[in-house]
């Protein structure tokens, strides 16, 4: 319920940081379609105008062609190796913290729009996009199914480092992913990464049931 009742505030979170992600080239192009997107929003709270500026990443899937179905692969590489380079690694190499509170992050879309405060606990909305808890029958399928995500992946020290780097910033893996970057945008903290490492590998976690 609680997911839920936040699920319009997390897409609204996420259409503002990948502003304009997906616009054809013909109006990310065009001067009228920017100025009308400027007059079309206002500052107000903490989600200021500064959100509809695009990024290096943003700007080029962006201005992908309709009859291009991707990036060139030197692009596609340049942008995946920067964000990887953008990605912090726990200092203490503890990736782990508790899989019921990552269970909360999970189902919470809270944070990050114009009626909320700067140092307001955001959620990750996971379910929104993945299937993660066989008994969660509310859950998006623009990614794929994280059930069973450690039970059936291990937990070699490559896949725990990658997990986190995916959750950082799913960039470094794939240029126009949907995802939000986590860690990168400071939507999660470092603690809260780690919560949600435990939700997807603890054995006990419901993701490995």
């Amino acid at each position: 319920m609680f997911r839920k009742m936040h699920m319009t505030k997390f897409f609204t979170m996420l259409l503002s940081l990948t502003a304009a992600l997906w616009i054809p080239l013909s109006y990310a192009d065009d001067s009228a379609f920017k100025a009308m997107m400027g007059s079309s929003f206002q500052p107000i709270g903490i989600a200021s105008l500064e959100r509809l500026v695009q990024d290096e990443n943003q700007l080029a899937c962006s201005n992908v062609k309709k009859d291009q179905l991707q990036l060139s692969d030197a692009l596609k590489s340049r942008i995946e190796k920067n964000n990887l380079q953008a990605v912090v690694l726990p200092a203490d190499q503890q990736y782990f913290g508790n899989w019921k509170e990552g269970e909360k992050i999970a189902q919470s879309g809270k944070g990050s729009t114009w009626s909320d405060k700067s140092d307001d606990v955001n959620g990750g909305s996971c379910y929104n996009c993945h299937q993660l808890d066989k008994k969660e029958i509310s859950y998006g399928n623009i990614g794929p199914s994280l059930y069973n995500y450690g039970k059936l992946r291990g937990s070699s020290p490559a896949v725990i480092q990658y997990t986190w780097s995916k959750l950082y910033n799913a960039k470094a893996y794939n240029a126009c992913s949907n995802m939000p970057r986590f860690g990168t945008f400071h939507l999660l903290t470092e603690n809260q990464l780690r919560d949600l490492m435990s939700l997807l590998f603890d054995p006990l976690s419901p993701v490995n049931q």
